[in-house]
This record gives C-alpha cells, structure tokens and sequence, in this order.
C-alpha cells in the first residue's frame, strides 16, 4: 500500500542534533512506526499490535520512510550503487539528496542520465525536472511562550518544511496479514488529524490521506542486491554480505515520550543503501527504553527493501 501525505500546512522534523533552527527531510521509519503505535494505543490496539510487530519473529507490518512528492512525481533516496552518475559540467549530482523514482528506474535499466532535462533543488535537496519547482521549501517561524499569569515571555524559533501546492510526503506500508489493513490506514488517518512531527500544539503536521498501489519494480535479472527504503537494524537470521554492497550507517536516539529520558541510541543501515543477501532482509525491533524504565520502548529496524540488479560501484 503507497500512502500519500497531503500536508494541511507546516511540518516539523526534528533533526538528529535537535536544533530548532534545522529540520530534517525525511521522517524516518522508526518514527513512523513510533507514530502509529500510538495511534494504536488510543484506538485500544496496542497489546495485538506489538506482538504483530515489534515481539513477532516475522511482523505483519513493515514501513518505508517518508519521502516527497510533488504532483504524480515520487521522490526518493536513490540506490547508492548507481548515484550519484558520472561527473558533469553543468550539475552537481552529489547535491541531490532525493531522485524521482522515474529516473530511478532508468538508472535500473542501465539509461544514461541526459543532464539537460534535470537541476537541483537547493531548499528541498531534489533533483527536479527543468522548469519545475521542488516540492517544499525550509522556513523558521517565530513565536513566544506567555506564562499564563503573565508574569513572563519566551520568544523562540522553529524550522519547518512548507509544501508547494501538490506536495506532499509518501511512505509504502507492506501488510502481511489483510487484518492490518483498514486498522492501519485507521491510524495513519488519525495522525493527519492529530498531527505528525514537532509543534503540533500549534496545528504543524496535519495532513489528508490517501492510499494507492504500491511500487512496482521491474524484477532484476542476474545477481540482485537489495535498495533500503526504510531504517534497517540487522536481525541475528539476516544473511548479509557485509563485505559487498554499498551503504551507510546512521545513528539513532531520542527521547521517551512523557518522561523526556534518553533513549538507547542505536546504529542503523540508512534509507537509500544497497546491501546484498541471498534473501530479502528481515529485521529486528529493539529495546531502546532508558535504565530502569517502566516498560519496553522500540525502535523498529524491519527492512523495506526492493531487489535491484546488482552492480558494484
């Protein structure tokens, strides 16, 4: 299922560093998933949810991280094996962070780049038709906090994405057991009521929602390899040949909610690396709760992946 995001004003996503003058580009897919547990939660579905996902050998439910879109184009962070192409005179491919999936599927069939027809967004980091726009630009809003007596104000500042007309974030949800669908769907409508993101209180990370097909991918032929469209957190049965592939290592933490504590911080396979299995890789959700906290806190690493010819870089 390809969910479509259609934000109803600013977003905010907090950055790795947590500095309010920044925003991040891509709500990653352990947060989603952190999202939708609590939507669970308040539509009383926690307890099977877990054991379906996080506790569950094989989960029923698996995300992609959030990327933009713009129109009927998909943005994405492209296969590190085959981006950036070669060197030109006139673009600077290492400056797009997001690709359209169009042109993703021409890099997969071995199609040469013309790079005539493309030029980099700087605000929104995408690599956008000539003549066209990127699909959101980063602003910093100002605002204040009033001590309700009065007695004193805190101006402060945030940084937000603002979408251009269209535009949007879209993530792919792949469902095992069809009980999950409407239930999931469910919470993804919930959120856009409530709100994705930082500042909610202040109306951010409202969004419509709408659900489509997934992506199709011509399927590889020949040795095959494995793009990351989602966080990946190796499970102990996941047999990856560390010694190919191409990919890169983030580092995850943040806060509980509620108590503000640390969370673990965790080492991550980013979206956009290709690592190469014999078999689609699996995952693993982790116990990423702070010492002594009351229950388990997870960070879902389960991969979302789409086999892609294999070709060293």
């Amino acid at each position: 299922m390809l969910v479509k995001l259609h934000p109803a004003g600013p977003w905010r996503i907090g950055p790795d560093s947590g500095d309010r003058d920044r925003v991040d580009r891509v709500y990653h897919s352990d947060t989603l998933y952190s999202a939708v547990s609590g939507a669970m939660a308040r539509l009383g579905f926690l307890e099977e949810w877990l054991d379906a996902t996080a506790r569950a050998a094989q989960p029923a439910v698996r995300f992609s991280s959030c990327f933009p879109f713009h129109g009927d184009t998909l943005y994405a962070v492209p296969p590190r094996s085959l981006w950036p192409p070669p060197p030109s005179a006139k673009i600077r491919w290492k400056g797009a962070r997001f690709v359209p999936m169009k042109l993703i599927r021409d890099l997969l069939e071995g199609r040469a780049v013309s790079e005539e027809n493309w030029s980099v967004d700087g605000p929104s980091e995408c690599l956008i038709a000539q003549g066209t726009q990127g699909p959101y630009r980063v602003s910093v809003r100002s605002a204040a906090a009033i001590d309700r007596h009065g007695a004193g104000v805190a101006p402060h500042s945030s940084a937000c994405l603002e979408f251009a007309p269209g535009a949007g974030l879209w993530f792919q949800a792949s469902i095992a057991d069809e009980q999950w669908n409407d239930r999931v769907l469910g919470a993804i409508r919930l959120l856009g009521d409530s709100g994705f993101g930082g500042e909610r209180t202040r109306g951010w990370g409202h969004a419509e929602v709408s659900a489509g097909d997934d992506l199709q991918l011509t399927a590889p032929e020949g040795e095959s390899a494995w793009w990351m469209l989602s966080l990946f957190q190796p499970g102990e049965k996941d047999a990856v040949d560390w010694n190919q592939g191409n990919y890169a290592v983030t580092t995850r933490g943040g806060r509980a909610e509620g108590s503000g504590e640390l969370k673990k911080t965790t080492r991550m396979i980013a979206e956009g690396s290709v690592i190469v299995a014999p078999a689609a890789p699996n995952g693993a959700a982790s116990d990423v709760a702070p010492e002594n906290f009351p229950h388990p806190v997870y960070r879902a690493g389960f991969a979302l992946a789409l086999p892609i010819p294999w070709r060293a870089s």
